[in-house]
């Protein structure tokens, strides 16, 4: 549908008028001389208080950028990101302002060029004013006449598209208006997939999804008037309004909503689905954690993305988990592919011999029932370098990485056998258990008995040569029966190291089932910690390990369910669940918490430092009574040991203990930091790191400060005495932070004298990572920045 030269005018005249209507709002524009601050969590609102621009984090370590979202929704659904190729180092002197020359910019105390600007040539510099329209449109107009438009957000959209926005190409030579998606759910930068709009030879418009920008794997057809050829779910409906306009200058789509008060977004996501998004409820319900509409998705069968699970990935329609890597291959990046992006594919555990002619040979493994790769190429004699299928016609060879493998989704016999090239050294792996990860894997497992799904397995136990039940192994079979395919809805949540599901067994009992990511910080040698010391440990205030599974690359760990289905964290942030947390109940949790941590520094047959203590790790059931979890990072001390080194620092800043983070040093008073960290944040209910008040970075300064403005009081008080043993396990000096014997001592007496404390210890301050010691290893350590509530 085209229009003349007086419909364009017309339009540009309607949205000027509406721009200047929307724009002159003290709560939507930014102040002269008052920048936008990222450690102030400083924010502005559109007009309406649909959208807000601000500062967001994502990531483990937390990365930083500007961006906006939807206002009073949970979990903060961004719609644009100035800085995404780039993020924030230092976010605690990050700001956004004016500069001289009335651009925005975004700048950094520590770096001399902007991380982004709108880099704009010519603007009146006194007179620049940035506001956030009540569209969710960044704009900077000229304070003085606010009719005059510099430069816009939809102009310049990352991966999503907003009612009012163009899609389009703009024939003057400015940069199109397209869509990129993010890398994954955690990382905003540019992805695989993305949306633009092209315009064929015969003057017809379509869009396409290109991967990698280059590989059309998906189009919508052309626009008839009503809806684009492949969505028909775009005809004009009760929601949504979509226009396609052409002229001389540019040839863009848009669309608009009837009814202005709801929701509503068109995104590409991270896995190459274009959706579209609608929140029905107005704007001001309290419904704010319910899911968003999808009210269409294209291509709607994800085996339809091309490459999606990358070179040498494989796709797996209805499994737990829809990409995996051939035997002899592991994934790119295991911290990624937790995420689902898959963009990095499968590489080789051992390289190819290819031509050294005094290698030793390498073999082909096959691939049953696969759909074959892209780039072929037809042979009718053989000599494959890399892989080859054969059939009556002749063979096929693939020289480079495969890209697009994929298996049925109904387990039919729709593809081909494929032969994979690999290394003789995956031979060797096989051949010699003493050089294979997996095997040593099957080592443990000959120390635990093998059952599936509660019940005996007799070949297993033949397998293993052993009958003596330690702790049961269960099938991989049977946990996905438990799960029901792992599905979305059994999702309890998701850890560094993995997601943690909930299943039932055959036999009604409920239990959680925590998969380990194959390549993640907790390895082998935390799997072994897990499955070791957990099954040695026997107490009301720890979590019940009832197994494990160990099939190929799989590691799992079964444990009791903790009806709650929440960790501590969960009632520290969320409103609701908050105000079940009432004085007596926190009262029960801290001393169940003390009572655990007593049993494994001093009463287990083994004395164990846990290293991780945190919100994440304190379970909680149905009583709520406190379970401590997750010992893949405990360490087992002598009885007269007093501290010990390590090389590899383990944990999570905020929790983490000043020796420990600083000089590698570790002992049960470094649980005794953390304990009082957690007890802290369960008295004043707010979290540790995050914490922006009064001038405070975090939750210690401010109850120090909080004391010391007391006047040190004594301990008359329930409220005041846990404040006091909190602040006493958290002193600087290890020496001075009392034992867990000492401390349930104070809990359960309160006639028991408490000592003032010291200065606490302030190991989450601007810069968490400044103080690391240069000989300490920090690849496992997670950071818990959480969002001022």
């Amino acid at each position: 549908m085209g229009f003349d030269g007086t419909r364009p005018f017309l339009l540009f005249v309607l949205i000027v008028f509406l721009r200047a209507c929307f724009s002159i709002n003290a709560d939507d524009t930014l102040s002269k001389g008052q920048p936008l601050s990222a450690i102030n969590t400083d924010s502005i609102s559109s007009n309406g208080g649909k959208f807000e621009l601000g500062f967001f984090q994502r990531g483990t370590p937390p990365k930083y950028y500007l961006g906006i979202w939807f206002k009073r929704l949970v979990g903060q659904r961004i719609v644009w990101v100035a800085n995404r190729e780039n993020h924030l180092s230092d976010p605690y002197t990050s700001r956004l302002e004016y500069s001289e020359d009335g651009n925005l910019v975004l700048l950094e105390a520590s770096s001399k060029k902007p991380f982004w600007s709108t880099s704009l040539q010519n603007l009146p510099s006194n007179s620049t004013e940035a506001a956030l329209l009540y569209d969710g449109n960044l704009v900077l107009i000229d304070r003085s006449d606010p009719s005059t438009l510099f430069w816009e957000s939809f102009d310049h959209p990352t991966y999503t598209w907003l009612p009012g926005g163009e899609l389009g190409i703009d024939k003057a030579g400015k940069v199109p208006k397209r869509l990129i998606s993010w890398k994954n759910s955690e990382d905003p930068s540019p992805g695989l997939f993305s949306l633009s709009l092209r315009i064929n030879p015969n003057g017809s418009s379509e869009y396409i999804l290109v991967w990698n920008r280059s590989q059309v794997y998906w189009s919508t057809g052309v626009w008839n008037g009503n809806n684009l050829a492949s969505i028909p779910e775009m005809r004009r409906n009760y929601i949504y309004n979509y226009n396609f306009y052409s002229n001389e200058n540019e040839t863009y789509f848009t669309y608009s909503l009837y009814n202005a008060s709801i929701m509503a977004m068109c995104l590409v996501s991270s896995t190459g689905q274009i959706q579209q998004l609608s929140w029905l409820s107005s704007v001001e319900s309290d419904e704010s954690d319910q899911p968003w509409f999808l009210f269409w998705g294209q291509p709607k069968f994800r085996s339809d993305v091309y490459a999606l699970c990358g070179p040498f990935g494989i796709y797996h329609d209805n499994t737990i988990k829809s990409c995996d890597c051939p035997k002899g291959f592991e994934p790119f990046s295991d911290n990624q592919t937790r995420l689902n992006d898959w963009s990095g594919g499968c590489l080789r555990r051992h390289p190819l011999q290819c031509e050294n002619r005094n290698a030793k040979n390498d073999l082909f493994q096959k691939i049953p029932n696969i759909t074959l790769p892209n780039n072929w190429k037809a042979y009718s004699a053989m000599s494959a370098r890399r892989s080859y299928t054969h059939n009556s016609s002749g063979c096929l060879i693939w020289e480079g990485a495969l890209l697009n493998m994929r298996r049925p989704s109904d387990g039919g016999k729709v593809g081909q056998d494929i032969y994979l090239r690999l290394s003789a050294d995956e031979r060797q792996i096989r051949e010699t258990a003493a050089s294979s990860n997996d095997l040593m894997l099957f080592d443990l497992s000959t120390e635990i008995h093998a059952i599936g799904d509660g019940t005996n397995s007799q070949d297993n136990d033949k397998k293993r040569g052993k009958k003596d039940v330690e702790l049961p192994l269960f099938s991989y079979e049977s946990i996905l029966a438990a799960t029901d395919n792992f599905s979305t809805a059994n999702k309890l949540g998701e850890g560094v190291f993995g997601p943690v599901y909930k299943g039932t067994l055959l036999k009604g009992q409920e239990i959680a089932v925590k998969m380990l990511s194959k390549r993640s910080g907790q390895g082998l040698e935390e799997f072994r910690n897990e499955t070791t010391l957990i099954a040695k440990l026997q107490h009301r205030n720890l979590v019940k390990l009832l197994g494990s599974c160990i099939e190929g690359d799989e590691k799992i760990l079964i444990y009791e369910y903790m009806s709650n289905k929440v960790w501590i964290s969960t009632f520290l942030v969320h409103p609701a669940k908050k105000k079940m947390l009432d004085w007596g109940t926190r009262i029960h949790i801290i001393e169940g918490i003390a009572q655990g941590l007593l049993y494994l520094h001093q009463y287990s047959r083994l004395r164990i430092i846990h290293r991780d203590m945190k919100p994440s790790n304190i379970l909680l059931d149905s009583e709520m009574n406190p379970k401590i979890s997750d010992f893949g990072m405990a360490r087992i001390v002598g009885d007269n040991e007093i501290q010990a080194n390590t090389n590899r620092i383990v944990g999570t800043f905020g929790y983490m203990s000043p020796e420990y983070a600083v000089e590698c040093l570790y002992s049960i008073k470094s649980d005794m930091f953390s304990f009082g960290v957690l007890l802290l944040e369960i008295v004043s209910g707010k979290k540790n790191t995050g914490f922006y008040n009064h001038g405070s970075h975090n939750l210690l300064r401010y109850v120090c400060s909080f004391y010391t403005l007391l006047g040190y009081p004594t301990s008359t008080s329930t409220l005041v005495r846990y404040i006091n043993i909190g602040l006493l396990c958290v002193q600087e000096n290890p020496a001075d932070r009392p034992s867990m014997l000492d401390v349930v001592s104070m809990i359960s007496n309160e006639h028991v004298p408490l000592l003032t404390p010291k200065q606490p210890a302030f190991t989450a301050g601007r810069n968490p990572t400044i103080n690391l010691a240069e000989n300490c290893s920090i690849n496992t350590v997670t950071f818990s920045v959480m969002e001022a509530r």
